[in-house]
């Protein structure tokens, strides 16, 4: 796994709205190594499919705060600004990994981040999912 290898990582949770259909991607991500919580998805009047997870990564950053010595974000999301900062300023904060260079939100490029973080999009050949049909042993 690319965060124990490249980080360290000794537990990565992933919070994710839960939807029946993903059952066996849920247990692919577990088999992983990830520690799914999952949230109550909604789908709204156009279809869309949404599980807001927002409040549960920094409850349980909070919750595990004394269980680790730096924390690695996932999100380009801006609404982690404060929790990046916090982190941070308590000499928590490992890495703030951006799934897409191109898209992610200003308020996290502010000086105190941009130490901070990496972009996961320049990874994609090494992190990719190669589907086990696909691969082949020449």
């Amino acid at each position: 796994m690319y965060l124990k290898d490249k980080y360290n990582v000794e537990k990565a949770f992933l919070f994710i709205g839960y939807m029946p259909s993903n059952n066996k991607l849920y247990q692919n991500l577990e088999k992983a190594g990830f520690i799914c919580i999952f949230r109550e998805t909604l789908t709204g009047k156009n279809g869309t499919t949404k599980g807001n997870c927002d409040s549960e990564l920094v409850l349980h950053t909070m919750i595990e705060f004394p269980n680790y010595d730096k924390a690695i974000l996932v999100s380009g999301d801006g609404d982690f600004q404060c929790l990046a900062r916090y982190l941070k300023e308590q000499n928590k904060l490992g890495s703030l990994l951006i799934p897409n260079q191109k898209k992610y939100s200003a308020l996290l490029k502010i000086k105190l981040l941009k130490p901070y973080l990496r972009f996961i999009s320049d990874l994609q050949t090494r992190l990719e999912y190669k589907s086990k049909k696909n691969s082949r042993k020449d």
